[in-house]
């Protein structure tokens, strides 16, 4: 187990993850957790990122900061969502090694598989096939992380960890349509249709892809977890080993919400990957399972949301 006073620098502590792993590791009784918001570091400034590292020589290293959004954040912007990431990762991955940080987690994503790869998705499938184009840029700047944390261990023994986490949702996330996920959009987009008095609701594609969901906080058990138990180099799956479908989604967020109009599907829009259920074997061997059932985590974003935005986003709180 991991002693309680060692210092940990939690980066992105202010995101969905990030949030939910300060939650986590403060109820555990961690005492020297380092935090740093942008305004004080720019993680993309290498040389601020150094600055960091010498100044609080932290033992462990969280690497939950990244530029995330949906699929439309990622169609508009491929350029940001592979250089900003390429560079904050590489930074921090790179400080890691320069300051003997004892070991390092380094957050990816299930997008790293393949589009068509095989269902349940393994890790072996990993570089067996071609991305999925809509989030292609973000998924290349994940790969290149994880190559360059293979790297570091392979030149320098630098110990790292790579945890690929499914479709990740909960409290703290962004609600604006052109960087949320597809939990938070449509939770906003039911809300809301509620609030007006709407009696339809269009959403984008056919509804037929299926999506693995965690909640945020089994993704932070799961790495505290991880972090005082796993060593190895090899990436391993995060998830629940389930999925449902984008419409069997909503449905059930229609009901949560209250609801009770017509669904319509804009089948113009892109789906994404028709599929993206992970294996789990690898984790469930460690020992670890998840603990927030769909429905409950679901009305945590809910209550997330009704709390931030008390009336309809689209009547004056955009």
């Amino acid at each position: 187990m991991l002693d309680k006073g060692t210092t940990i620098f939690l980066a992105g502590h202010r995101g969905t993850v990030g949030a939910a792993l300060l939650r986590r590791l403060q109820s555990d009784g961690f005492s020297n957790i380092v935090l740093r918001s942008r305004e004080d570091t720019d993680l993309e400034d290498r040389d601020a990122v150094n600055r960091l590292f010498a100044e609080t020589s932290p033992q462990y290293v969280i690497i939950a900061a990244a530029k995330v959004g949906g699929i439309a954040a990622n169609i508009a912007a491929p350029v940001d969502f592979l250089l900003q990431n390429l560079e904050i990762q590489n930074n921090l991955l790179l400080a890691c090694r320069r300051h003997g940080v004892r070991k390092t987690v380094f957050l990816g994503s299930s997008c790293i598989y393949p589009r068509d790869a095989p269902q349940p998705m393994d890790e072996d499938a990993f570089m067996h096939g071609p991305l999925e184009p809509t989030n292609e840029s973000y998924a290349v700047a994940k790969i290149a992380g994880i190559r360059l944390a293979h790297a570091l261990r392979q030149q320098y023994g630098t110990n790292v960890i790579l945890p690929m986490p499914s479709n990740v949702y909960g409290p703290g996330d962004h609600f604006e349509f052109e960087r949320s996920h597809v939990v938070s959009a449509l939770v906003r987009r039911f809300c809301e249709a509620v609030d007006l008095g709407s009696h339809t609701i269009t959403l984008w594609g056919t509804g037929s892809a299926r999506r693995e969901l965690l909640h945020v906080d089994d993704l932070a058990d799961a790495i505290v977890f991880l972090l005082a138990r796993y060593d190895d180099p090899a990436i391993i799956n995060v998830g629940t080993g389930e999925d449902v479908t984008i419409r069997e989604l909503a449905m059930l967020i229609a009901h949560l919400t209250g609801f009770s109009g017509q669904i319509e599907w804009d089948i113009s829009k892109p789906n994404g990957m028709p599929q993206k259920l992970m294996s789990v074997e690898r984790l469930h061997n460690l020992g670890w399972r998840h603990q927030v059932s769909l429905e409950d985590g679901l009305r945590t974003v809910i209550a997330d949301y009704r709390a931030r935005f008390p009336q309809a986003v689209g009547v004056g709180h955009e």
